[in-house]
């Protein structure tokens, strides 16, 4: 241990007796700017190791101190594999990881706004199902700069010899006598039927992750679902109740009600799945807010995956009850809303990324590209000739000025930019305001009895504007969390709002008054709208979601 010399926030509260210098250190190490990223608290069985790091997750500053300190995240190891620590260490921190390495990868790259430094605290290496992957991932996160780590195992564990060999290391060793406050480890608990979709909401989840990544819960329990396997997902052993796990596990290990772990899990079902599991979820998703009208997801069939999502349109006019799906290539695929089925492909000829659909009413629809620049795509409909004066004026002016977020109702186009500001461009004349700091990540229009515009940006707000008015001082949502979509539209339910966030969430909003409902699709969300008639959809790289709000 390079220093024990305790932290200049040590203010006299102490741990419990037997561990003042290991506590001494370990705020000594989170105080060393030179210190390694890594330490490792060891000792004998009963030294304390768990309840120390107990108490320096729950420890603050002196009393009367100000400065902000890192987070301090608690993540228990026992039982768990990579794969669900990864999940619940990237829940914790604000973003999205399928994968371990998406999780390495997110915090290297996450624009969640800033906390501080972040203090992961594992607890029980020695007791984890996968303790070498493990080992790999604490390795790996140790080189991520915002990330600074505490593990704790007994002396004798293999992948805490791993972590020592050929790494820079802070060592705490608590090896004493017994203390009286290590908690008595419990009794292995019972494996759900994996293949029981009543159990799986039910159970614990990283218990369930756990059992479905190393394969330790025979299927075929009497009673359940499994049986003969038609084809497709239920290769999986379990009926595709395990694809439906790993597509949207970050969601489901979130604390939550079993009937909202139902509705994630029935959302991500595909359609190879055993047909027995789909009534039965959608029964014991009963009480959730919502109803799952359909699901696309990658492999589906009938009818097929649509392809992966970067941008959502819901289209009126011409194109009432179709979708607009744009994907990463370029390409714009058609769906009618009530099933996804293919309804052919808008024409147009924009080259590279598209980062924003605005489908006007008249049909036409106006593309922005990952340049900031705008393209026509007319409809069957002719165009008025002011609409037409005014998309050429927006189109100059982006060409000097790009635009970062795009969306248009009947006479106005409105554009963000990467300095927060939003322009609306109508018949009248153009007004702006200053709605965000940083950028405006989206934008959407509503042509209500009162028309506003809604914003949301890098700032993680989201704001409303009645053009040629003040903005509403007070966000719709704040969060810490980059706004990474927005869509809006006036329904039979009055205006609603749809959000999704760097981290995941879901939510829809009622202007006028209402409760918000939330949803996480467990993936990271690339695209949300709202359709006329209510439904939300949800996109991501390998699913569509379309959701009804109960009454």
């Amino acid at each position: 241990m390079p220093s024990a010399t305790p932290s200049p926030a040590w203010d006299g509260r102490r741990p419990t007796t037997g561990t003042e210098p290991g506590a001494a250190a370990l705020l000594g190490w989170l105080t060393d700017p030179d210190a390694p990223r890594l330490c490792l608290v060891t000792g004998a069985p009963g030294s304390g190791k768990t309840a120390l790091l107990g108490w320096l997750a729950a420890h603050g500053p002196r009393s009367g101190r100000t400065r902000r300190r890192p987070a301090r995240v608690l993540v228990p190891l026992a039982g768990q594999s990579a794969l669900g620590t990864a999940w619940a260490v990237a829940d914790r921190l604000g973003v999205v990881a399928g994968t371990p390495g998406d999780l390495v990868g997110a915090l290297a790259t996450s624009e969640a706004r800033p906390t501080g430094r972040a203090v992961l605290l594992l607890t029980d290496l020695h007791a984890a199902a996968e303790p070498d992957a493990l080992a790999r991932l604490v390795t790996e996160l140790a080189e991520v700069g915002r990330v600074r780590l505490v593990v704790e195992a007994r002396d004798d564990t293999p992948a805490l010899a791993a972590l020592r060999a050929g790494h820079r290391v802070a060592v705490v060793d608590l090896d004493g006598g017994p203390g009286p406050f290590d908690p008595v480890e419990e009794p292995a608990r019972p494996l759900p039927d994996l293949s029981d979709p009543a159990a799986v909401c039910a159970a614990d989840p990283l218990l369930v992750t756990t059992a479905y990544v190393t394969g330790s819960a025979p299927a075929g329990v009497p009673g359940t679902l499994d049986g003969p396997e038609p084809s497709g997902e239920t290769a999986d052993g379990h009926g595709g109740l395990r694809t439906a796990w790993m597509r949207a596990g970050q969601s489901l290990c979130r604390a939550q009600p079993p009937a909202d772990r139902a509705l994630v899990l029935l959302a991500a079902l595909g359609d190879g799945a055993d047909p027995r599991l789909r009534p039965t979820l959608a029964e014991l998703a009963a009480g959730a807010p919502w109803r799952l009208r359909w699901a696309r997801h990658r492999g589906d069939l009938t009818p097929p995956w649509p392809g992966p999502v970067t941008v959502l349109g819901a289209a009126g006019g011409p194109l009432e009850g179709t979708l607009l799906v744009g994907d990463r290539t370029g390409t714009v695929r058609l769906l009618r809303e009530a099933d996804a089925g293919s309804a052919g492909r808008l024409a147009h000829a924009v080259p590279g990324r598209i980062t924003a659909l605005a489908p006007a009413p008249d049909g036409t629809v106006l593309i922005l590209d990952d340049r900031g620049r705008l393209h026509t795509v007319r409809g069957t409909v002719s165009r008025p000739p002011y609409l037409e004066r005014l998309t050429e004026a927006v189109s100059a002016t982006l060409a000097r000025h790009p635009g970062t977020a795009l969306a248009a109702i009947g006479g106005s186009v409105v554009v963000g930019d990467r300095l927060g500001s939003v322009h609306a461009f109508g018949l009248t004349g153009l007004h702006q305001a200053a709605s965000h700091s940083g950028r405006v990540t989206a934008v959407a229009a509503v042509d209500s009895a009162t028309p506003f515009v809604c914003s949301g940006g890098a700032d993680g707000t989201v704001r409303l504007w009645t053009p040629g008015r003040d903005p509403v001082p007070e966000p719709l949502a704040d969060r810490r969390s980059p706004v990474v979509s927005l869509h809006a539209a006036e329904t039979p339910h009055g205006p609603l709002v749809a959000v999704a966030w760097g981290d995941g969430l879901v939510e829809l909003h009622r202007p006028e008054g209402g409760p918000k409902l939330s949803f996480r699709p467990g993936p990271p969300v690339r695209a949300v709208a709202v359709t006329g008639s209510g439904s939300l959809l949800v996109g991501t790289d390998e699913s569509l979601l379309c959701l009804a709000a109960k009454k």
